[in-house]
């Protein structure tokens, strides 16, 4: 199995991003799969999507919850989502892959104040 194929029946997905001085972070995410595209819902102003508004190469890889990888990396490209129907989308998604915790998660994001954003994923050819 590759590529995208990894991610199948997989709860965290790790997402490597890079730096304007070239080094590489990785972040494990909750994330869902549509057809060949993956979306993952994270604040909008968290590092990652800084980096990836700059970068949009990325690589991922199917991980545990501490980011210990489970598959192979593969190269993708990210980019930041503004569709609020795709957002409504991700969030049924989310909703139905992680349940009782998404929406823990949510209420608390939520009464913090914070602002989410999409980010979607596709495998580079």
């Amino acid at each position: 199995m590759t590529g995208i194929d990894q991610l199948n029946k997989q709860q965290y997905l790790n997402l490597e991003t890079v730096r304007k001085n070239g080094v590489t972070i990785r972040t494990p995410v909750w994330f869902v799969r549509d057809s060949e595209t993956v979306y993952i819902r994270t604040m909008a102003n968290s590092g990652k999507v800084k980096r990836i508004r700059n970068n949009g190469q990325v690589a991922i890889a199917p991980c545990k919850m501490d980011g210990v990888p489970l598959g192979d990396w593969f190269p993708a490209v990210a980019r930041e989502v503004k569709d609020d129907d795709i957002a409504k989308k991700v969030d049924h998604l989310l909703n139905q892959k992680y349940g009782l915790m998404k929406t823990l998660f949510g209420l608390a994001s939520k009464l913090q104040g914070r602002r989410n954003t999409i980010l979607e994923v596709k495998a580079r050819e």
